[in-house]
């Protein structure tokens, strides 16, 4: 579970973090009232659990209350990487000196936590870790040790933070509180980026980033209770398959994905890489999937408005072929047809009979998997 940025940083205040003032937002006309409440030049900041936001519209500054209202009634409604904008975190701007970088990570490697830490920080920390690597410092924790002091001592002075000073306790602290929630929430991931020392000289989080396992939400009934009230890390397309009950994850492409197994799925997305195309999504309907379960899965890319072909790519033993025939033929019926191009090849039960039920359709069954993949990127293409 990816929590918004508000939550984790409510989680990080709990743990005594100072951070900016700022709350929640789900209308222009609240995100106005905040910003006259504040006082103060204002960020608005759209709530999705995505990287990027920044670079993608997703983040404001408003010297006005007038100006928040307005810049907010651009930002509702919009779409980053496929998520829409439905809450907007209104917060105290705050000039900054100096940008870091800190984050808490599992090592699964050595089965130890581990610090990441840098003294420059911000939208292009990524290209630091490339071009950079070497103001990366690593940190680990044995957990059956715990959070020591020689760690906070060794990633505080890393991020160039002078000992004695008021700067130092704090960047102590948020170091203490992202271990205490990574351990006490059974988190996947800590961040915040930038970790940011103002003009004022104190170190606070700009932003925060908290995963949660999803294993581990029956232990924590308010957050479990949030994702359920909001999904929030998954689209509409995806919620749909959730409900529906096969796996699929969104992806940037534009051809459309359905596999019989994980494995097979991993396998039919590498071919469509490896002729230039991109893979729109993974969409694994299991072994021995029904028809109906076939319909739902294609009238999931018949109805995306970013998949211009698809390709099914299924191996029958206990999935019948004619079944998966069967699944297209209703699909198409309920959707009224389509003008995507659909490719399919399937080897194994009742193959023939498949075949014979396709060519009804007017689509045709492919024999060879790479033959197929490079016709759907063609198809993708016209």
């Amino acid at each position: 579970m990816k929590l918004y940025e508000y939550e984790a940083k409510e989680i990080l205040a709990k743990y005594g973090v100072k951070i900016p003032r700022g709350r929640l937002a789900l209308t222009p006309e609240e995100v106005r009232k905040i910003a006259e409440e504040i006082g103060k030049p204002v960020v608005l900041k759209a709530q999705v659990t995505v990287a990027g936001r920044g670079k993608a519209g997703g983040i404001k500054v408003a010297k006005t209350p007038e100006e928040a209202e307005a810049l907010a009634r651009q930002m509702f409604g919009m779409t980053i990487k496929g998520l829409v904008v439905k809450k907007i975190y209104v917060t105290e701007y705050q000039e900054v000196e100096r940008e870091m970088y800190l984050s808490l990570i599992i090592d699964r490697a050595t089965r130890r936590y581990l610090f990441l830490a840098s003294p420059v920080g911000g939208i292009d920390i990524e290209e630091i870790a490339k071009k950079e690597p070497e103001k990366i410092k690593r940190v680990y924790v044995d957990p059956f040790e715990g959070l020591r002091d020689f760690h906070v001592r060794a990633i505080v002075s890393w991020l160039a933070i002078k000992p004695g000073t008021p700067q130092w306790d704090q960047a102590a602290s948020i170091v203490r509180a992202m271990y205490r929630a990574m351990t006490e929430l059974e988190a996947e991931l800590v961040e915040s980026n930038p970790l940011a020392v103002t003009k004022t000289g104190e170190v606070v989080p700009l932003d925060a980033r908290i995963i949660v396992d999803d294993n581990s939400l029956f232990k924590h009934p308010d957050l479990e209770k949030a994702y359920e009230e909001d999904p929030r890390d998954v689209t509409e397309f995806e919620r749909y398959a959730q409900k529906i009950g096969f796996n699929y994850v969104e992806l940037d492409g534009d051809v459309g994905i359905i596999g019989n197994g994980a494995g097979l799925t991993m396998s039919t997305m590498d071919l469509v890489y490896h002729f230039g195309g991109r893979p729109a999504n993974f969409l694994d309907i299991g072994g021995g999937a029904s028809r109906d379960v076939v319909k739902e899965a294609l009238k999931v890319l018949l109805r995306h408005p970013r998949v211009k072909s698809i390709f099914i790519n299924i191996f029958g033993g206990i999935t019948r072929a004619d079944e998966v025939a069967a699944g297209i033929e209703a699909a198409l019926a309920e959707t009224g047809g389509t003008n995507k191009k659909i490719i399919v090849r399937m080897k194994g039960t009742n193959e023939e009979l498949g075949r014979q039920m396709l060519a009804k359709l007017g689509i045709p069954l492919y024999e060879n998997a790479e033959e197929a993949a490079q016709k759907a990127v063609e198809a993708a293409r016209l």
